[in-house]
């Protein structure tokens, strides 16, 4: 767990100084700095659908996902749950955005390969150079982020180290199953809710994004399933 300890860690860093950046950005440039970060997620989000789904060998599965997935969460009420314990942490109008930096910071966080297969690594062969370099890169991202979200971004790090560490746990269970076909379902599902994070940041359409994220289970549990049958 060394590797997911130390990616939690530049996560929290990363917010923490992240937070004190933006006390000495003015209003207007953190308007631009969030604007600059909607595209972005929107790119990443067209770019990583575009990458997958040409070739994938089950085609409804993302679909299905998606619907059954934002049932569970709607049920929930992930969002809902998470606004409430972002609110604790805004002190003005300037954390207004929290919810999607948040949802932002954890699907970058969560859904890459690194943070997948890193815990696994570490797992079943006591390699952590997978989280290291992961944890580099969302040292990093997390920085930029709560620079224009604030420091509640470091909640992304609570939850990547219940993902890590649950992939952790399980890995000698669930490291047959993943596969790239498996890894091309996360990756066009979380192409499509960072898609919608990038639209919510936009303020062009407010989408319960965090309500999806049960989206991303549906696929592994369908192969697991489907593994066990044939």
């Amino acid at each position: 767990m060394l590797g997911t300890v130390v990616n939690v860690s530049t996560i929290v860093t990363g917010s923490v100084v992240g937070s004190l950046l933006k006390k000495g950005i003015k209003e207007k440039y953190r308007n631009t700095i969030t604007q600059a970060l909607g595209l972005v997620a929107i790119s990443l989000g067209i770019t990583w659908i575009v990458q997958n789904v040409s070739g994938n060998k089950e085609p409804l599965l993302f679909i299905i996902s998606l619907v059954v997935g934002g049932f569970l969460g709607e049920v929930i009420d992930i969002e809902e749950r998470v606004n409430k314990l972002s609110n604790r942490l805004k002190k003005d109008n300037s954390g207004k955005n929290l919810i999607d930096g948040l949802t932002t910071a954890i699907l970058l966080f969560c859904v890459g390969t690194l943070s997948i297969i890193g815990p696994l690594e570490s797992a079943l062969k006591s390699d952590n150079t997978l989280l290291y370099t992961n944890a580099l890169l969302d040292g990093v991202t997390s920085l930029i982020l709560a620079s224009t979200f604030g420091i509640g971004i470091m909640i992304s790090g609570i939850v990547l180290f219940f993902w890590q560490g649950s992939i952790y746990l399980s890995a000698s269970i669930i490291a047959p199953y993943i596969t790239e076909e498996i890894l091309s379902q996360i990756s066009i599902i979380g192409g499509i809710l960072i898609l919608s994070t990038g639209l919510n940041i936009l303020e062009i359409k407010k989408i319960k994004t965090l309500n999806l994220l049960p989206s991303l289970l549906i696929p592994a549990i369908y192969y697991i399933i489907k593994g066990l049958i044939m």
